[in-house]
């Protein structure tokens, strides 16, 4: 028996991913609420993408934290299959939002957005995560 054999599985530990994404998009989200246009306009966005962004973010997160609460071992085969399908839409979700804010900054290069946008990077690969494993993490 290895030492890493010993170590104690942490089945929790994907909530130390999605805590952070749901503060995130939680508070971005609300911040837009309510929709203005003057906002929008500002962003140089129409209306109607800012209004889609703004409850995008809140859903995403309501969707995270929803999806992440419902996936318990011995629950109803479709509640589980719904929750990882909740989490897997919250992680599109997020990654076409994060997708679309290093796209308006409209960066040089690639290279340009891995070192010096990091932050957003980082949240579409959390988004992508969950967008990929679901709740199977």
């Amino acid at each position: 028996m290895g030492l890493v054999s010993k170590i104690p599985e942490f089945c929790l530990s994907h909530w130390l991913l999605r805590v952070p994404l749901i503060i995130i998009f939680a508070q971005q989200g609300l911040d837009k609420i309510p929709v203005d246009a003057e906002v929008a306009s500002a962003y140089r966005l129409p209306y109607l993408v800012w209004w889609v962004v703004a409850w995008g973010e809140l859903g995403a997160a309501l969707g995270l934290l929803l999806g992440g609460a419902a996936n318990v071992k011995g629950i109803h085969d479709w509640l589980s299959e719904a929750a990882d399908i909740l989490t897997r839409f919250s992680g599109i979700t997020i990654c076409s939002i994060m997708t679309g804010v290093i796209w308006i900054a409209q960066p040089e290069s690639v290279l340009d957005v891995l070192l010096y946008d990091h932050f957003h990077v980082m949240l579409w690969v959390g988004g992508l995560v969950f967008a990929l494993r679901g709740n199977r993490l």
